[in-house]
C-alpha cells in the first residue's frame, strides 16, 4: 500500500489531512497517511504555550504566537470553503478573533473530519532520506514520550512544517552589554511586561507593527520602531514614533542612523524568520526566501530536484488558510494519480522562472495581493475544493490595507461580509484597543 508522510500538523499539515479524509468520504481509495507533529497537539503556530526556548522535552519551542494576538487581517479572506465560521459557531462572528477564537475554529474542521488518529504527537522527525533504488523514502523519527527513535519507509513526503518558527536573529553593537531585556518576536509571550517602560521594536514588517501595538495597548509608556529600508508610516499614537535604522546600544541608549537616540528598557527583535529544515538533507532541503514564488517549487509545492517530495505553505502570505487547502489537495491529486506532473525537470524549473518573473514586475502591495489570488484560482480550477470567492477575497484585503491607514489601532473594528455564505460580521462588543480580555467566552459574547 502506498504510504504518505506529513511533516507537521499545523493549519498546512491538517490542510493535508483533510485533503485525503474529504476524498476517502466521496469513495476515493487513499494511501495510509502519517503525520507527526512534534508537539503534543494540532494547530502548530496556533498551539499557544508560555514556554520559550526549549519545551517539556528539550526540543526548540515551535510557537511564535503570544498571548493577546488576534487575526491582523480579517478572518473573511482565510475562512475554509469547506467549513464557515458560522457552522462552528453557530452565529457570525466579529472580523478580527484572537488567536483562543482561530484555535477552536481550526481544530472544529478536522475533529469533524476525524483524522486525529492519522497523527503521531509529540513525535519529532529526525532525518528524511531518499532511495533512488527504490524511489522511496526513509523517515526517522523520535517518539519523545517513550525516547525511542524509529524509522519507516514512505513513498512520499509532504512538508507541512512552517517556516515562522526559527527566528532570525541580528546582534548590534552594544546587545552584550544592554542594561535592559533582548527579546526576538518568537520569545514574546505578554504584553504586560512592558506595561510602564519605554519599548524599542526593531522591524517594519507585521510582527513589529502587531507587537508595537500590543505594548502599546497593554501600557507601554513609549514605543519606538525603527526601520531599515521605508518606516510603516501609519498615524501613530502621540507615544509611538519611528525612526530609521538602529546602529548600536550603549547601556540604555538606543542610536540610529540619522543621529538621534532614544533610552530604552526592552529591544523586541521583530526581524523575521528562517526557512529551516534541519531534517533535511541537502538534496531535499528547500532553500528560499519569503516571497510569493519560492524557489524550486513547482505550482508552488512540488519539489523540483525530486518530484515525490512536497511543501505546503512555503510562500510569504496574503492568503492563508485556504491557499493552503489548494495546496493540500493539488497534492493529493498528484498522488491519487488524477493530475500528472511534467516528467522533465526543465519544465519544472521553467514554471519556477515565470512565477518569480512574474513576482518581480510587480511593485505594489495590491499587485501582489492579486498575484497570489491568481496563485489560489489557479490551483483551485484543477482539483475539487469547493470553489470559493477569490477575487471577492482580494477585495476585502485592499479593504483593509485602506482601513490600516486611516486608523491603524480600530482596523479591527471593521466588519466584513462572508464571502461564503454572504453574511455581514456583526461589530465587536469592544472596541479592539479596549478589549483586555480577549478570552473565547468573552469574545463570543453578543
Amino acid at each position: 500500500m502506498t504510504k504518505v508522510a506529513v511533516i507537521g500538523a499545523g493549519p498546512s499539515g491538517l490542510a493535508v489531512l483533510r485533503a485525503f479524509q474529504s476524498a476517502a468520504a466521496k469513495g476515493a481509495e487513499i494511501p495510509e497517511v502519517v503525520c507527526f507533529e512534534k508537539q503534543s497537539n494540532w494547530g502548530g503556530l496556533w498551539n499557544y504555550t508560555w514556554r520559550t526556548g526549549v519545551d517539556e522535552n528539550g526540543e526548540p519551542v515551535h510557537c511564535s504566537m503570544y498571548r493577546y494576538l488576534w487575526t491582523n487581517g480579517p478572518k473573511e479572506g482565510l475562512e475554509f470553503a469547506d467549513y464557515p465560521f458560522e457552522e462552528h459557531f453557530g452565529k457570525q462572528i466579529a472580523s478580527y478573533p484572537p488567536r483562543a477564537v482561530m484555535f477552536d475554529y481550526i481544530e472544529g474542521r478536522v475533529v469533524k473530519a476525524g483524522v486525529r488518529d492519522w497523527i503521531r504527537f509529540s513525535t519529532v522527525v529526525r532525518w528524511v532520506e531518499y532511495h533512488p533504488e527504490t524511489g522511496d523514502f526513509s523517515v526517522s523519527v523520535h517518539d519523545l514520550v517513550k525516547d525511542s527513535v524509529t524509522t519507516d519507509r514512505f513513498d512520499y513526503v509532504i512538508c507541512a512544517s512552517g517556516h515562522f518558527s526559527s527566528p532570525n536573529v541580528p546582534e548590534y553593537p552594544g546587545f552584550s552589554t544592554f542594561n535592559g531585556r533582548i527579546v526576538h518576536a518568537h520569545d514574546f509571550r505578554d504584553a504586560r511586561e512592558f506595561s510602564g517602560k519605554d519599548v524599542l521594536v526593531v522591524g517594519s514588517s507585521y510582527s513589529a507593527e502587531d507587537i508595537g501595538s500590543q505594548c502599546w495597548k497593554y501600557g507601554a509608556k513609549t514605543v519606538t520602531s525603527c526601520y531599515r529600508s521605508a518606516p510603516m508610516g501609519f498615524k501613530w499614537p502621540d507615544n509611538w514614533e519611528e525612526k530609521p535604522a538602529l546602529e548600536r546600544v550603549e547601556g540604555k541608549t538606543a542610536f540610529f542612523k540619522d543621529g538621534s537616540s532614544k533610552d530604552v528598557d526592552a529591544i523586541i527583535l521583530c526581524t523575521g524568520y528562517r526557512h529551516y529544515f534541519p531534517f533535511l538533507p541537502d538534496d531535499l532541503r528547500l532553500k528560499t526566501k519569503n516571497r510569493l514564488a519560492t524557489a524550486d517549487l513547482y505550482k508552488g509545492v512540488v519539489f523540483v530536484h525530486n518530484p515525490k517530495m512536497f511543501y505546503i505553505g512555503m510562500q510569504d502570505q496574503w492568503f492563508t488558510f485556504n491557499m493552503f487547502d489548494v495546496q493540500a489537495w493539488y497534492v493529493r491529486d498528484i498522488i491519487l494519480g488524477r493530475i500528472a506532473i511534467p516528467a522533465d525537470k526543465e519544465t519544472l524549473l521553467a514554471d519556477v522562472a515565470d512565477r518569480e518573473a512574474r513576482e518581480e514586475a510587480y511593485d505594489d502591495v495590491k499587485s501582489a495581493i492579486k498575484y497570489q489570488g491568481a496563485y489560489v484560482k489557479e490551483l483551485l480550477a484543477d482539483t475539487d475544493y469547493p470553489d470559493f470567492d477569490v477575487d471577492g477575497m482580494c477585495k476585502a484585503f485592499f479593504e483593509w490595507k485602506q482601513h490600516k491607514t486611516e486608523d491603524i489601532m480600530a482596523f479591527r473594528d471593521n466588519s466584513y461580509k462572508s464571502l461564503l455564505t454572504g453574511t455581514m460580521a456583526p461589530k465587536h462588543h469592544t472596541p479592539w484597543k479596549d478589549a483586555l480580555d480577549d478570552t473565547m467566552e468573552v469574545y463570543l459574547q453578543n
